[in-house]
C-alpha cells in the first residue's frame, strides 16, 4: 500500500475516532436535566464539575502523552488511549454516586489525552503544508458532527430507555476503533518539512523553545479564550434551551444538535478552504481569518443568548456557530506549522495543556456556579466576552507576529529568517 493510501486511510479513520471523542464529551450535555431530577440529584455547579473533572485530567496528563508521541510508536499509544475512554464512558452508566460518576468522567480524560495530542501530530506528517488546512478542517469537521451525535443520541437513548443507557451507546464504538487507531501508519515525523534537528533535546529546552515561539505564544492564548467560550456553550445550550427558553426536551437536543453539525461542516469545510487560499498572500493568513470571524461572532452569540424570541435566537445561533468554526481548521494548522517538527507532538500537547487549563477547565464549572446563584440566562452571558478576548488575541498576533521558521528555537539555523 502506497503512502498517499496509508495517508487517507488514516485521516479517515483519525476523523471517525474525533467524531467519537466529541460524542463521548458530550453526551453529559445532553443529560444535564436528567441527572438533575435523578436519585443522584446534582447541583448546576456539580453537573458543571463532570465536564471540569473530565478536562483537568485531560489537560494535566496531555504533555505526559505529548512528550511519550514524540519518542515513541504513536499508532500504539492512540489506541491504548481510545480504549480506555471507550471503557470509561460505558462505565459511567454503572455509577451509583456523584463521586463515581466524576471519577468515571475524569478517566474519559486520561484515554482523550493521548489521542488529542497524537493524532494532530500524524496528520501533519501525513500531508505536506499547503494541504494541512483543508485536511484539518475534514479533521475537525468531526467536532461538531460528534458534538451534535451526543445532543442527539443521548438525548434520544435518555428519552427511550434512560440516562443511563446514553453512556454505553456512547462508549461502545470506541473499543472497535481502538484497534484500528493501533494499526495506523506511524509515519516518519517531519516526512513532508524541512529536514529534522535531532528530537533528543530536554523537556525544559523543549518548552523555553515553545516559550520564545511568539506565534504559537500568542496562537495558543487566543485559542484558550475560544476554547472557555466555545466549550460552555456546548456544555450548557440544550440546558439553557429547556429551563430558560422552555424548549422540550427533545426539541433542545435534536435542534441544537442539528445546528452544530450543519454550522460545523460548513463553518470548518470553508475555515479550511479560505485559510489556504489567503497564506498564499500572507504567512499569518490562518490567524487573521480566526480572529476576524471569531470577534465577529461574539455579538451575535450574545444576540442569540438575550433574545427570547426563537426568531431571533434560532438565527443568530446558526451565525454564530459558523463564525466559530471557520477556526477550527486555520489555527489547529497555524500550531503545528509554526514549531519544529522534531517537537510537535509535544507542541500540540502542551497547546492542548494550555487551552484546557485556561479554558473549558473552568466554563461548565463556573457557568453552574454563576447559574446556582443569578441563574442560567444570566450564566451564560460570559462565553460571548470570551470569545470576543479570543479574537483580539488572534488579530493582534497576526499584526505583530511574523510566521516563525518551521524550526525550533534551540536549533542550530534559528536565527536564519524563512
Amino acid at each position: 500500500m502506497n503512502n498517499a493510501r496509508l495517508a487517507r486511510n488514516g485521516l479517515i479513520v483519525l476523523s471517525l475516532i474525533n467524531l467519537f471523542n466529541y460524542l463521548d464529551r458530550y453526551v453529559v450535555a445532553a443529560l444535564t436535566e436528567s441527572l438533575k431530577s435523578s436519585p443522584l440529584h446534582p447541583t448546576d455547579a456539580q453537573i458543571g464539575l463532570l465536564g471540569t473533572s473530565f478536562l483537568v485530567v485531560y489537560t494535566l496528563t496531555a504533555p505526559l502523552f505529548g512528550r511519550a508521541g514524540d519518542r515513541g510508536p504513536r499508532a500504539r499509544l492512540l489506541g491504548i488511549g481510545v480504549f480506555i475512554w471507550s471503557l470509561a464512558t460505558a462505565g459511567a452508566g454503572l455509577v451509583r454516586t456523584m463521586f463515581q460518576l466524576l471519577v468515571a468522567r475524569a478517566i474519559v480524560g486520561v484515554g482523550e489525552a493521548a489521542y488529542g495530542t497524537v493524532g494532530p501530530s500524524l496528520l501533519a506528517d501525513y500531508y505536506p503544508r499547503e494541504r494541512r488546512g483543508r485536511v484539518f478542517a475534514i479533521f475537525f469537521m468531526a467536532i461538531p458532527v460528534g458534538s451534535a451525535l451526543g445532543f442527539v443520541v443521548g438525548g434520544l437513548a435518555d428519552h427511550l430507555w434512560g440516562w443511563r443507557s446514553a453512556f454505553f451507546v456512547a462508549g461502545g464504538p470506541g473499543l472497535i476503533l481502538a484497534l484500528l487507531a493501533a494499526r495506523l501508519w506511524d509515519a516518519p515525523r517531519g516526512a513532508h518539512d524541512e529536514p529534522s534537528a535531532p528530537s533528543g533535546s530536554g523537556l525544559g529546552q523543549v518548552l523555553r523553545s515553545l516559550a520564545a515561539n511568539r506565534s504559537y505564544v500568542l496562537t495558543v492564548l487566543g485559542y484558550a479564550a475560544y476554547t472557555f467560550a466555545l466549550g460552555g456553550v456546548a456544555y450548557w445550550m440544550t440546558g439553557f434551551l429547556e429551563r430558560v427558553r422552555h424548549v422540550p426536551k427533545t426539541t433542545a437536543t435534536s435542534g441544537f444538535g442539528g445546528i452544530v453539525v450543519v454550522t460545523g461542516l460548513v463553518g470548518t469545510a470553508l475555515g479550511g478552504w479560505l485559510g489556504d487560499r489567503w497564506l498564499r498572500r500572507t504567512p499569518n493568513a490562518y490567524v487573521w481569518l480566526s480572529g476576524i470571524a471569531t470577534l465577529l461572532a461574539a455579538p451575535v452569540f450574545a444576540v442569540a443568548l438575550l433574545s427570547p424570541a426563537p426568531a431571533v435566537f434560532w438565527p443568530a445561533m446558526i451565525v454564530a456557530q459558523l463564525l466559530m468554526f471557520a477556526s477550527t481548521g486555520p489555527i489547529n494548522s497555524q500550531i503545528v506549522n509554526v514549531v519544529h517538527p522534531a517537537i510537535r507532538t509535544t507542541a500540540v500537547a502542551v497547546s492542548v495543556f494550555t487551552i484546557h487549563a485556561l479554558g473549558d477547565c473552568w466554563s461548565p464549572f463556573l457557568v453552574g456556579t454563576i447559574s446556582d446563584h443569578a441563574g442560567l440566562g444570566t450564566a451564560v452571558l460570559i462565553l460571548p466576552v470570551a470569545a470576543a478576548a479570543g479574537g483580539i488575541i488572534w488579530m493582534w498576533g497576526a499584526s505583530t507576529t511574523p510566521l516563525l521558521p518551521i524550526r525550533d528555537s534551540h536549533s542550530p539555523r534559528s536565527s536564519e529568517s524563512p
